[in-house]
């Protein structure tokens, strides 16, 4: 059987092992006289040309007969849907009128109930050609062209029309019993 047997280390190799790992890491400090240095902390040409905005170049709206028609098509069915919903909503705040204070389920209730679900449905409607207002716009952004200030304000009309809309059935439907 073979037996091993450690012996001290030698101090010539103990001290040839500590000089060898002192000095490794001072390499890393050593420099190449070849490099270019760093870079200037001075103020580089770009920085030169000022953080104001750029000014932005005059906007040339054409008309568009084509989108004009279109708006005025469109503008024609918001105003139809709109008259449509004045006259169901002045029966339906007659039918609701008649359902306070009735039980849920009666006869004046069930009419009433009937005449907001015509009303929601009419809604449905000035939120669909909301719509298709919003998909000109889109188009219109895809193709990079400038707002169109005849659509931007059927846009506002619609979308001011059936929040107007959504307040009348929601207080309707507040005043009638829950069911």
């Amino acid at each position: 059987m073979i037996q091993f047997r450690l012996c001290p280390p030698r101090p010539a190799a103990l001290l040839a092992t500590t000089v060898m790992l002192a000095t490794v890491p001072l390499g890393g400090c050593a420099r190449d006289r070849d490099t270019t240095p760093y870079p200037s902390l001075g103020v580089r040409p770009v920085e030169k040309q000022g953080f104001a905005e750029p000014t932005a170049k005059p906007v040339v709206l054409r008309p568009d007969p084509a989108l004009d028609a279109k708006i005025a098509e469109i503008g024609g069915r918001l105003e139809a849907v709109a008259a449509e919903f004045d006259k169901a909503h002045d029966r339906a705040r007659t039918s609701a009128t008649k359902a306070r204070g009735q039980a849920v389920g009666s006869d004046a209730w069930l009419n009433a109930q009937t005449e907001l679900a015509t009303l929601d449905e009419i809604r449905a409607r000035s939120s669909a050609v909301l719509t298709e207002i919003d998909d000109l716009a889109i188009q219109r952004a895809a193709a990079l062209e400038p707002e169109y200030p005849s659509l931007v304000a059927l846009r506002t009309r619609a979308a001011a029309l059936n929040t107007r809309q959504s307040e009348q059935i929601k207080t309707l439907s507040a005043s009638l019993p829950a069911g």
